[in-house]
């Protein structure tokens, strides 16, 4: 992670201001970095804390590497850029998915490409950190794809359909108190949809996937294979391998089963993938009403004709982009754009269903 994409080359009495400036910038980006990565492995254990610390002392070895350019002009100690010092508070005080995520689309800045300064083994490890990040990113969203998905379509889901709710029966002629109680009816009534609709969902997916998963009392059955016939060859082709590679890796679990303890046939992770039919429910419940408030907060504060409906839209708005930016930043794409996608999207269901609103109200009148 670093900041400086400016080339200058060294003049021969010795580094310009600038150059020295920019080396100091580096340096201390750099220095930023090593923390915000050694925050996030003080919050891990395993594997994942030997990973990050191992990303830590690889930016502490580029930070030997302009420490030992600046020499004895290295100066007061600098703080990084604003945004490699909000990685580090991110890193310290905020989830583990998202900080993994906006890591790795800082670390996908080519940084060092074109610095004359930077050997290019350090470009090329800004470039292998990111592969490392978005690999430590994807297990965080594997383990919580389930909860994190029923979470932000909930949300999503109760911004959309309430306010274009509540602008239909406006549309319509409806009084505010009317108003009120289709916006908190759609409110409950869509929650309890979402959350069974999520139970049954995942329930059944980690039903199906069960249903899948190899039989663990058929690993007591290798030793009494008949290696000539070696039907263990048939498991492999069923689940898709071809029949010479089936054959070969049959003869291989065999020859092990004999000579040592013996491996597991093959089971499914898939479950964990999935997640909790209960936690899933309860994300969803939880979001779809806190998404499907916001449009009647201004009725529930007392606000009433033109001035609630623009509070309810002004609201729904900057929540709808606030769902949207998350979902940019946890999936790795731009933020501003899948903002502006959820807030386009919502914004032309609740003027359909306000247009409606007045057709009906014309209708009836």
């Amino acid at each position: 992670m670093g900041a400086g994409d400016d080339e200058e080359s060294e003049p021969p009495f010795g580094p310009s201001p600038a150059m020295l400036r920019r080396w100091r910038r580096l340096l201390a980006d750099e220095q930023e970095a090593a923390r915000a990565y050694r925050e996030l492995a003080s919050r891990r254990s395993g594997e994942e804390r030997e990973i990050l610390l191992g990303l830590a002392a690889a930016e502490e070895r580029h930070v030997a590497h302009w420490e030992g350019l600046l020499g004895e002009d290295v100066g007061r100690l600098r703080r990084g850029t604003p945004r490699t010092r909000l990685m580090t508070f991110l890193a310290r005080h905020f989830g583990w998915v998202f900080v993994l995520a906006l890591m790795q689309q800082a670390e996908s800045r080519p940084v060092y490409d074109s610095d004359s300064d930077a050997p290019p083994a350090m470009a090329a490890d800004e470039r292998i950190h990111g592969e490392v990040v978005r690999g430590l990113a994807a297990r965080g969203r594997a383990r919580m794809s389930g909860t994190l998905r029923a979470a932000v379509f909930g949300a999503n889901d109760g911004l959309v359909s309430n306010i274009a709710l509540v602008l239909g029966v406006i549309g319509g002629g409806a009084g505010t108190q009317t108003v009120l109680l289709t916006g908190l009816s759609g409110l409950l009534a869509g929650a309890l949809s979402m959350a069974a609709g999520e139970y049954i969902s995942v329930s059944s997916q980690r039903e199906l996937l069960a249903a899948s998963t190899p039989d663990e009392a058929a690993r007591a059955s290798l030793p009494a294979l008949d290696v000539d016939a070696n039907e263990l060859a048939l498991v492999y082709r069923a689940r898709g391998m071809p029949a010479e590679e089936a054959r070969r890796h049959a003869d291989a679990v065999l020859r092990r089963e004999h000579s040592g303890p013996a491996p597991a046939v093959s089971g499914s992770e898939g479950a964990d993938v999935v997640g909790s039919g209960i936690g899933a429910a309860g994300a969803s419940f939880a979001f779809f009403g806190t998404g499907a408030l916001v449009p009647v907060l201004p009725f529930l504060a007392g606000a009433e004709g033109l001035a609630a409906v623009v509070a309810a839209g002004l609201l729904t708005g900057v929540a709808l982009m606030l769902t949207g930016g998350v979902v940019g930043v946890l999936s790795g794409a731009p933020p501003l754009r899948r903002a502006l996608r959820q807030f386009a999207i919502g914004a032309a269901a609740a003027a359909l269903t306000y247009l409606l609103g007045l057709a009906f109200g014309a209708t009836l009148g």
